[in-house]
């Protein structure tokens, strides 16, 4: 143990972090840069923070204040101690509804002040697109703004007061009229009090450099909003107390259609009279759809408040008649208004792919001009991109100027840094030329600070360290931000990353088949660590059942990120901090879906694990349930069931084969069942029926073992739909397609029985050796079927996503791969596309449970929608997870954060349901968890529907 860490170990009652995980969860932000920190401190509170300045001040050693982690410019990261604010002082210490204030601790989300505020119809004004996952802290450091700035500022317009420690210990409270001043702040105003009435431009985004216009006497002295933006180099934040404003009751969102975003850039500053909520803009390159949307290249988002609907639509109506538009489309409706925001918050991520998918950078992210120039200025940023052969997506806060852009870099050669250099100097410029501020959201950090004298000139920037040096004569709080800063391109993340390619098993179609691409997705923007599911979303179930960061998708990223730089982890694919990090991901592949860079975590995994026990004898779970298929194809086979039940109802036996088998002894052992799906078919005749499509029902192994009243059921149904039901042949080489078996003597003296798997559970517990020649031997039992045009039916969604998704991947090198992944249908689609005409039965009672993790991830459920919907089974399914996820909730250790993950969402909507409700689980996990945790039966679509046939 290092000095410094024993030291703070002694003085603080929070924890102190010096092991490799800690670190190399915060060696980056959401910004291009990388920093290693010595170790990280999560403080109790204030007291905790003196004792850490003391320590490090003793020392040297510098310290950097950190909330969510969403910096875009590099200012959450550091070489010193870092000072986690969101695992203690996270709290909403109170709010006083008549004066509309709230007291907040730094680490206290976003969303949880709004949660609190809005039964007062209150509201924090600014809200950054990281409102689930960023910090008051993080917001009044970087002076964050938000969509909504047009109508309430930014964050400095919402401080009244600040508790801070400076670096040498004093205690201050910030405010108006010089409150909470350290001594010399005073002297150094009153004697440049003409710089600062000439020296910094007036708009209203400008947040680049120190606000220490707000210390002028006709501003009202105001060190608190002064504070505002100095990114954690002045003073630790330690409370704050901030003002709220009134909520409208209802809002309407108008939504404006233009030829491009040049167009829409002009029209925006001539909305601002008419008094919006917002204005924002986006580009046709920076949506996925245009699918609800009105016609144009390029929209703005222009919300509109009121006290009823009616009133809120009226004036969104007037922001269309005002506005020059191509096409235009007013939604009141507020599940529609979020599904068009949705798009708006996501583009801090989608904006880092180009269309054709490579990557693109923050870096200038978000500079700002007075709103009459946007037009113009984008103008010039086209032309300046286009000179350096550059691409960029602008998007933002058009109302105020303020444009947000991910540009395709190269920073992974020395060639394009340079040019990341050139072009940074030329554009900071062009924004100057236009009377902008090189930051006009995020912060200059260490993107932009280098340079601030192109924007204030050498003197005001002498001005700046001067005031520094009053605040912290030590230089101890976050040095290289601001003032003194380190060059632009220095300390990038990527420089540390292997040049050549890493041997993989899977194919990262996505990333070119490089698997250090795949892992630079991870920008840092951490919608993983958002605490609630919105609608149908799934990610991050382990982040929101446990708190760490280590098990968020973000987290996970980062310790394989630096597990390639090999610096902080030095074992590579053996290492075990990576193992541990991983060893909570559900491999639900929500990531998949509902990261803005479709970071895929469950690949990762089982990339990563294959590499990490190549050699080696695994944990005793990945043999009992990674090899599940073939125990119970013996059991089948021998027909030991009923043994095998009988053994598993005796506690001590079972106690025994859990603890052998590395299976959680909370849960109890799935009974087989007494006659296979297969073999019913087979006894039912085994051959399709006449007449309608031909359709090829996957006899996957939770259908055909454990729940063949499924596939019972979905034969009765697909046939009542006219169609023709077959299973896939079991015979390699001259099988038929129809009947699951060959009567076929010849074929039976030259060729080997089998039978299909998707590969799922030697995927997820990184068995890719065996995955592989697994799905080899489905893809020749298969040929037969890939010969015809007939569709591949599968019930269970985890084995139709890995079909879909982990067969294409890992059997890259074989073209029946993505022949029989593109045949998947699940059970609602086939119907839908094979049976159009088909009206299924009336069965008219309200629906619960769970859209499947993997459904919603990688399958949709557009099709499951509606023809619930026909059916008259009503309501909406939960999002999430249902926290079994296959073998992981039976392996050992992983009990508790499986049942947190249900009580998340699945449980307690069935505890909520009303009387006579279906409970609807098309998962096998998912109606094991709900019957081993609620003593609830959960059915398949397919089992009530084809009750509903009788």
């Amino acid at each position: 143990m290092t000095d410094l860490e024993a030291a703070l170990r002694r003085a603080v009652r929070g924890e102190v972090g010096f092991d490799t995980t800690s670190r190399a969860l915060t060696t980056m932000d959401a910004s291009n840069y990388r920093r290693v920190p010595l170790g990280v401190v999560a403080p109790r509170d204030a007291d905790d923070v003196a004792a850490v300045l003391e320590v490090c001040r003793e020392r040297g050693v510098p310290v950097v204040a950190r909330g969510g982690g969403t910096s875009i410019a590099g200012q959450a990261t550091g070489t010193g101690v870092v000072l986690d604010f969101t695992r203690h002082m996270n709290r909403l210490v109170g709010i006083d509804p008549e004066a509309r204030t709230a007291v907040v601790q730094p680490g206290v989300v976003l969303d949880r002040l709004q949660d609190a505020a809005a039964p007062h119809g209150l509201r924090f004004g600014p809200d950054p697109s990281t409102h689930s996952r960023c910090t008051l802290g993080g917001m009044i450091g970087n002076n964050s703004c938000g969509s909504h700035s047009v109508a309430w500022g930014t964050t400095a317009d919402s401080v009244r007061e600040l508790s801070v420690l400076t670096a040498r210990g004093r205690r201050l409270r910030l405010g108006q009229d010089w409150a909470g001043a350290p001594e010399g702040l005073r002297g150094l105003v009153d004697g440049e009090l003409a710089r600062l009435r000439t020296g910094f431009p007036d708009l209203p985004r400008r947040i680049s450099g120190y606000a220490l216009d707000a210390l002028l006497p006709e501003r009202g002295a105001d060190v608190a909003r002064s504070f505002c933006g100095s990114e954690g180099t002045l003073g630790v934040l330690t409370e704050a107390v901030v003002g709220l404003v009134e909520s409208p009751r209802a809002r309407a969102l108008a939504v404006l259609g233009y030829a491009d975003e040049a167009d829409a850039a002009e029209a925006a500053a001539g909305l601002l009279p008419l008094g919006p909520l917002t204005v924002e803009g986006m580009a046709v390159d920076l949506v996925p759809s245009t699918e609800g949307l009105p016609r144009g290249g390029a929209w703005l988002f222009v919300e509109t408040g009121g006290d009823t609907e009616a009133e809120a639509r009226t004036r969104a109506e007037a922001v269309v008649r005002a506005a020059d538009v191509v096409d235009a489309l007013v939604v009141t409706d507020p599940g529609g208004q979020r599904t068009l925001w949705r798009i708006r918050e996501d583009a801090s991520g989608t904006a880092t792919r180009m269309p054709d998918g490579s990557e693109a950078w923050p870096g200038w992210e978000d500079c700002a001009v007075p709103p009459a120039r946007l037009g113009g200025y984008l103008r010039d940023f086209r032309r300046l991109l286009t000179a350096h052969e550059l691409r960029g997506t602008p998007y933002g806060h058009f109302g105020d100027g303020c444009i947000h852009v991910r540009i395709d870099f190269d920073l992974l050669s020395a060639d394009g840094v340079a040019r990341f250099r050139r072009f940074s100097q030329e554009l900071a410029d062009v924004v100057v030329a236009h009377g902008g501020s090189l930051s006009g959201e995020h912060g200059d950090g260490q993107a932009r600070a280098e340079l601030l004298p192109r924007m204030y000139g050498a003197e005001t920037v002498a001005l700046f360290e001067r005031a520094k040096a009053v605040w912290d004569p030590d230089d101890l709080l976050n040095p290289g931000m601001l003032v003194r800063p380190a060059p632009l391109d220095a300390n990038l993340r990527f420089s540390v990353l292997p040049r050549e390619p890493v041997d993989v098993e899977f194919g990262y179609p996505s990333d070119g088949g490089d698997f250090s691409a795949a892992v630079r997705r991870c920008v840092g923007v951490a919608k993983c660590r958002t605490t609630s599911v919105s609608g149908a979303g799934v990610m991050c179930p382990s982040y929101r059942a446990t708190g760490e960061e280590a098990h968020s998708t973000r987290g996970r990223a980062r310790l394989l990120h630096e597990m390639l730089a090999g610096e902080l982890v030095t074992d590579g694919w053996r290492s075990t901090e990576v193992r541990d990090a991983l060893d909570l991901c559900l491999s639900c592949k929500g990531c998949r879906s509902d990261c803005p860079v479709e970071v895929d975590m469950a690949t990762y995994k089982a990339e990563f694990l294959h590499h990490h026990y190549a050699g080696r004898r695994r944990p005793a779970a990945h043999y009992a349930m990674g090899w599940l298929p073939v125990w119970l194809r013996w059991a089948a086979r021998t027909r030991t069931a009923p043994v095998v039940n009988a053994l598993a109802s005796v506690r001590p036996l079972a106690a025994v084969a859990k603890r052998l088998g590395g299976i959680a002894g909370e849960r109890e052992v799935p009974r087989l069942a007494g006659e296979t799906f297969s073999r019913w078919w087979r006894r039912r005749g085994g051959r399709p029926a006449e007449g309608g499509d031909l359709v090829v029902l996957w006899p996957d192994t939770f259908t055909e073992h454990l729940s063949p009243s499924v596939g019972r059921a979905a034969v009765r149904v697909l046939e009542a739909a006219g169609l023709r039901v077959a299973l896939p042949p079991t015979l390699r080489g001259g099988a038929v397609v129809g009947d699951g078996t060959s009567r076929s003597a010849l074929a039976l003296l030259t060729v080997r029985r089998g039978q299909v798997c998707c590969g799922l559970t030697y995927v997820s517990t990184g068995q890719l050796d065996r995955a592989r020649a697994v799905m080899r031997r489905t893809l020749d039992l298969m040929a037969p079927v890939l010969e015809t045009s007939a569709p591949v039916v599968v019930l269970e969604p985890s084995c139709a996503a890995a079909l879909r998704t982990d067969l294409p991947e890992l059997l890259h090198d074989d073209p029946r791969a993505a022949r029989l992944a593109a045949r998947v249908l699940t059970f609602a689609e086939a119907l839908e596309r094979h049976a159009p005409d088909w009206t299924p039965p009336r069965v008219n009672l309200p629906a619960v449970g769970q859209t499947h993790c993997h459904q919603h991830a990688v399958l949709g459920d557009a099709a499951d929608r509606r023809l619930r919907e026909s059916a008259g089974l009503t309501g909406e399914l939960s999002g999430g997870c249902c926290g079994l996820a296959g073998n992981f909730g039976f392996e050992a250790g992983h009990y508790e954060v499986s049942a947190a993950c249900a009580e998340d969402q699945l449980l307690p909507a069935v505890r909520e349901a009303p009387d006579g409700a279906v409970v609807l689980a098309d998962g096998f996990s998912c109606r094991t968890q709900l019957e081993q945790l609620a003593g609830v039966r959960g059915r398949h679509l397919a089992e009530v529907l084809a009750e509903g046939l009788d």
